[in-house]
């Protein structure tokens, strides 16, 4: 089957008033920041906070009354789970979630939170699935795949019509990719209006496949646990890999470094929460500038179901990445009152000491002496550099510890 334009237009209108027709603008400081000409489709804005509530509805609507009865069963990393397990909640059909046992507890609570039954099996998707499959089988439930599907891709699809109705001229979208099925239904939508639009994928490193079946690679990194576990599909469907061949104009691979900085930039910049996936277009716009410096172009931000552990640390590292968390290590005297004299020149200077540490015991030490490591919040480097420069006027041996 070939999924046209007519089949997401179909998909619109089936879901018509259930769905958010989400935020879509010009972001005017990320723009200024990275000179470029940037939409953001807040696609975590849904209800499930992803776009996947899209395809999972327009799946559900198409059951015959026999299936509906049956009930359902999904296999998914969280949000395809929390938008069949929502949906099907409305539509009163019973469903069942087979999870990999390392998804976000965030994403398994708030689908037990819409009456699904979920089964943690399997360490991949991959394992996850096969377990799907067999309960399918066994209990006479439909299988709902979250990207290897006509009627998914054909409601996922209805992105690409919102934003281009908004914005009729834009001339680049950037759409993640794990399955594919987002970036299969926009790409069909897409260029179907606008043929000149650019598609874009992207990645994360370890999940890197269509990537390299377009480039004729082979990555080298492989798996592993990410932050955008979102997206952490070993292979895309075979629906989407064939639309992606046919329809993307190409696919770039993003680190977790970047993604972290798109997370805490959408933070910091938007006020907007994305998790891993819902940042990578961000990402890659991030780690490639010139590439997109002067075209109108469009980011998704396709989902905000992070756990809120990770998503502080995220926060925290980047803190430390601009200079803002710093560890001081500081050479004293082991006597009364050293401590007190490092810690009020620090406060004098505007530094917050966040936690203290002594090192006493080893024979790098010598033994009227202590090694003192202060973890401090700064305004930025030149702080810094101050706080160093009295201490050492002070006659401190001090450093800033790296790692």
């Amino acid at each position: 089957m070939t999924i046209t334009l007519q089949d997401i237009e179909s998909a619109a209108q089936r879901i018509g008033s259930a769905i958010i027709n989400t935020r879509f603008e010009k972001s005017s400081t990320l723009s200024d920041i990275l000179q470029m000409n940037l939409f953001l489709k807040f696609e975590n804005l849904q209800f499930t906070a992803s776009f996947k509530d899209r395809g999972a509805l327009n799946k559900l609507l198409q059951l015959q009354k026999n299936q509906r009865a049956s009930g359902v069963i999904a296999m998914s990393a969280g949000n395809h789970a929390k938008a069949i397990a929502y949906h099907a909640q409305r539509l009163k059909i019973p469903a069942t979630i087979v999870m990999p046992k390392n998804t976000p507890n965030v994403k398994i609570e708030d689908t037990r939170n819409f009456s699904a039954k979920v089964i943690l099996q399997g360490d991949t998707l991959e394992q996850a699935e096969s377990c799907a499959q067999e309960i399918a089988a066994k209990d006479n439930l439909v299988f709902i795949h979250p990207y290897n599907d006509e009627q998914i891709i054909a409601g996922q699809g209805t992105v690409a019509l919102e934003m281009l109705a908004a914005v009729p001229d834009l001339e680049t979208i950037i759409v993640p990719i794990g399955g594919g099925g987002l970036i299969a239904g926009i790409a069909t939508a897409a260029k179907a209006i606008q043929p000149k639009i650019k598609i874009i994928g992207v990645e994360v490193a370890g999940y890197a496949s269509v990537y390299d079946a377009l480039h004729g690679s082979k990555s080298s990194a492989k798996a592993g646990t990410t932050v955008a576990e979102g997206i952490a599909v070993k292979q895309p469907g075979s629906l989407t890999m064939e639309i992606i061949r046919r329809l993307v104009d190409d696919v770039l691979v993003v680190g977790e470094e970047a993604i972290e900085a798109a997370i805490d930039l959408y933070i910091t910049i938007e006020k907007t929460i994305t998790e891993g996936a819902g940042a990578v277009a961000l990402a890659a716009v991030m780690t490639n500038r010139a590439a997109f410096k002067h075209q109108k172009t469009a980011l998704i931000l396709s989902g905000a179901n992070i756990d809120s552990r990770i998503l502080a640390s995220i926060l925290m590292r980047q803190l430390v990445r601009k200079g803002r968390i710093v560890r001081f290590l500081i050479k004293i005297d082991d006597l009364p009152g050293s401590l007190s004299e490092v810690s009020a020149t620090i406060g004098e200077l505007g530094g917050n000491i966040l936690e203290v540490s002594h090192q006493r015991m080893f024979a790098s030490v010598a033994v009227k002496e202590a090694h003192l490591y202060l973890t401090v919040e700064t305004r930025d480097e030149r702080q810094n550099e101050e706080i160093l420069a009295k201490l050492h006027t002070l006659g401190y041996a001090a450093e800033l510890v790296l790692e």
